[in-house]
């Protein structure tokens, strides 16, 4: 008994330093992609870059992403995920400046930039400090994400308006709770690769925005 104490406390501490170190390696490196990835999106910007198109935007992010995940545990994962999340942050550029140009558009754009940074460090916070198990919601994601998905590739051929209101409003709650599900997965040891987790979070923060934009554009009429 008194053999096995010493074991389990050394172990539980292991387990805490581990669970730290991966936190704080995935908001430093979200830190760094997102300001690499503002980079990326205000040189399209400034250069008037076309938007890629959707085939050619879906190709470049599912194959980073798989390139991203395939070398995870070496150091490529590093530089994948800086490809990933600049090449996301060039296909922002042309739809930040299609709201710029709208009456309002401004004010469009640092609302919803607002409101995602809130979104995301009052529930990201929520999860660290509550320290809640939000494992249960894997699987509602999922489903979730691949009917807002194809609902939302339904309606950019169809071109139907509200249904792409419909899942732009989708996203803003499916993206709310995979902040709240991956941050309870790094503290409960379910994520143990910050590569992957700051993908993750990048992820849920680009698709925040991106709907929020989509939706506050609609409110102010700009759409």
């Amino acid at each position: 008994m008194n053999i096995s104490m010493p074991n389990t406390t050394a172990r539980t501490q292991t387990a805490v330093l581990a669970t730290n170190k991966v936190i704080r390696n995935t908001y430093m490196l979200l830190s760094m992609t997102l300001l690499f990835s503002a980079l990326t999106a205000g040189t399209s910007m400034m250069l008037n870059l076309p938007h890629p198109g959707i085939l050619l935007t879906l190709g470049g992010y599912f194959g980073l992403l798989f390139l991203t995940a395939k070398f995870r545990n070496s150091s490529l994962g590093i530089a994948c995920v800086f490809v990933l999340t600049g090449f996301m942050g060039y296909t922002l550029g042309p739809i930040l400046n299609s709201y710029l140009a709208l009456p309002n558009g401004g004010q469009v754009v640092m609302t919803a930039m607002g409101a995602t940074g809130a979104i995301f460090l009052g529930l990201s916070g929520y999860a660290l400090v509550s320290r809640k198990d939000f494992s249960f919601m894997g699987g509602f994601l999922m489903v979730g994400i691949l009917v807002a998905f194809l609902g939302g590739l339904g309606a950019i051929f169809f071109e139907m308006p509200v249904l792409s209101l419909a899942v732009s409003s989708m996203f803003v709650l499916l993206m709310g709770g995979l902040i709240l599900y991956e941050t309870s997965n790094i503290i409960h040891g379910g994520e143990t690769n910050y590569i992957m987790a700051t993908v993750t979070l990048y992820v849920s923060i680009f698709n925040l925005f991106t709907s929020l934009l989509h939706l506050l554009g609609f409110m102010n009429g700009n759409e």
